[in-house]
């Protein structure tokens, strides 16, 4: 068989339910840490560009957030992210764990993704966590779903197959021009990642439904003349004030441990020390305040 040494480009995006592995696997294939990651659903809240490139091709990826019924505008908003990942892409990543049965919800993405005119990879996420035989089990499960292109099981934590999953995705990319300059990794403002940072902590560090109710606006952000600090002071926004009280904590300490987290996180983004001023609000009901969405960057003007 020949080789074939065209170059090709495209958008890929990626699809399933939520802490399937999808903002770990493209951090991992990038290289670099830029979506958030956390146990909770809904951690991925927007359509999030990134970008790999080598000498056969360039992967546009869009890391979009995890399939699930809208409850709110904010809701809404995710679903059309989406959507509209699936429409933009050249090439779907549909991410799945390595389960003995296929749920309701996967079903449903199934349902979605069967009707596409463009190439499926499915992507058997977390191999690291099961038996190798059980790995062959987990895609006979899911292998007559949809009319995949290719399957590919990996391990996104421990960097499994992930060589051959990028020369898969190639395959099935079209020929076509590098749309960033090769040194480009992200669009995503430091702004923009250096709220979700301090997002993510919120996540991490606070119980139940209250991360869900957190939005963050970096409110002003400064390197000093010698290039060696940061400053930076930001808001996290909520619905309650009882959820203010609990997200401040005992004289302080949880909003500390907040902060001191997305500082370090932080300090690994930007290179510098960084001195992180947190401030907490009260929003009522922003998730459903089309004017707030679009301050907080959940709108389709913000694109």
């Amino acid at each position: 068989m020949q080789e074939d040494n065209s170059f090709r480009s495209g958008f890929v995006a990626i699809v399933g339910r939520p802490n399937v592995g999808k903002s770990t696997l493209m951090n991992s294939i990038i290289g670099q840490k830029i979506a958030i990651m956390s146990s909770k659903a809904q951690t991925t809240r927007k359509r999030i560009e990134t970008v790999y490139t080598c000498d056969e091709g360039q992967i546009v990826f869009l890391d979009t957030p995890g399939m699930n019924r809208s409850r709110n505008k904010l809701g809404d908003f995710m679903v059309n992210e989406v959507t509209g990942g699936l429409s933009d892409a050249d090439v779907v990543m549909w991410i799945v764990e390595p389960e003995d049965h296929i749920s309701r919800g996967e079903q449903e993405i199934a349902e979605k993704l069967s009707g596409l005119k463009k190439p499926v990879i499915l992507v058997v996420n977390k191999i690291d966590s099961i038996k190798e035989e059980d790995v062959f089990k987990a895609i006979e499960v899911y292998k007559d779903t949809v009319e995949f292109a290719d399957i590919v099981p990996v391990s996104a934590l421990k960097d499994k197959n992930r060589d051959e999953l990028i020369k898969v995705i190639l395959r099935h990319l079209p020929e076509g021009p590098m749309y960033y300059d090769e040194e480009t990794v992200t669009e995503e403002t430091e702004r923009d990642i250096c709220a979700e940072l301090i997002r993510e902590q919120a996540l991490q560090k606070l119980d139940k439904e209250i991360p869900h109710g957190i939005a963050v606006e970096i409110d002003s952000m400064k390197e000093r003349p010698d290039g060696r600090i940061t400053d930076i002071e930001a808001t996290i926004i909520c619905e309650r004030d009882s959820h203010k009280g609990i997200i401040i904590g005992k004289g302080g300490a949880m909003l500390k441990r907040i902060g001191t987290g997305a500082r370090i996180e932080m300090e690994k983004l930007l290179m510098t020390k960084v001195n992180l001023k947190l401030f907490v609000k009260v929003r009522r009901d922003w998730r459903d305040n089309n004017n707030m969405l679009k301050n907080f960057g959940y709108s389709e003007k913000n694109r």
